[in-house]
């Protein structure tokens, strides 16, 4: 199980996060649901520990994370905008992760990750040539790969056209379903919060102003706000 504890992150002077406070049971999908600049995204850089609370802890099975190196945590974020390495071939970037974690059978945990995605023989294919809805399916691939006990996902639909966000949609939501993933979607989108996860956290400004469902939200907001950009 993850937990996150009153969690604050400071940059350059300012609060980017304050009073984060949430568990995921292990087996379920949060979405982090927010407007564009609320904190979401770097919520999931905190937790993988590529930014450093200023406060507050980050727990996995009830023991701190913090101390322990990002590449360790055995937890996969798949970045906006994918990240891909241009000079890679899809089976190089997909097997990056399985690489740096020392994995054996990596190209046969490449093919199986590849076909999961719909990309099977795409492994010498370059990064150039891909369509956006490929590349979003590589950096799906490279993420769930090395098999991490949590996986984050930071609005992988966004930069797609509306066709192929729906497509996409309803495939990475059976990927993350039919291997009983623990994973965190954050998008600024209700459908695909709703579509992809278990339960919402509903962010502004920093902080998570309500959790639940979105029928449990709808019944009773937070506030009118709430219940506006939920609705």
């Amino acid at each position: 199980m993850l937990r996150v504890e009153s969690m604050d992150v400071y940059l350059s002077g300012s609060a980017i996060l304050t009073g984060i406070d949430f568990e995921l049971p292990k087996g379920e999908v949060a979405a982090i649901l927010g407007p564009s600049g609320c904190g979401k995204s770097t919520l999931l850089r905190t937790i993988a520990g590529l930014v450093a609370p200023s406060s507050g802890d980050v727990l996995w099975d009830g023991g701190s994370v913090l101390d322990v190196p990002t590449h360790q945590r055995q937890f996969g974020l798949m970045f906006q905008g994918y990240a891909l390495f241009p000079h890679m071939t899809v089976a190089e970037n997909v097997g990056f992760g399985l690489k740096m974690g020392g994995h054996e059978s990596i190209d046969a945990q490449v093919a199986d990750a590849l076909t999961s995605v719909g990309l099977s023989g795409f492994e010498r294919r370059q990064i150039e040539t891909l369509s956006g809805g490929e590349r979003q399916r590589v950096a799906l691939a490279r993420t769930l790969a090395p098999r991490p006990r949590l996986v984050m996902l930071d609005e992988p639909l966004g930069a797609l056209d509306r066709n192929l966000r729906a497509e996409l949609l309803a495939e990475t939501s059976r990927l993350l379903a039919g291997d009983q993933t623990t994973a965190i979607v954050v998008t600024h989108d209700r459908d695909e919060a709703v579509a992809m996860s278990d339960w919402l956290a509903v962010m502004r400004s920093g902080r998570i102003v309500q959790t639940g469902t979105v029928d449990e939200i709808l019944e009773d907001p937070a506030d009118n706000w709430v219940h506006d950009f939920i609705s």
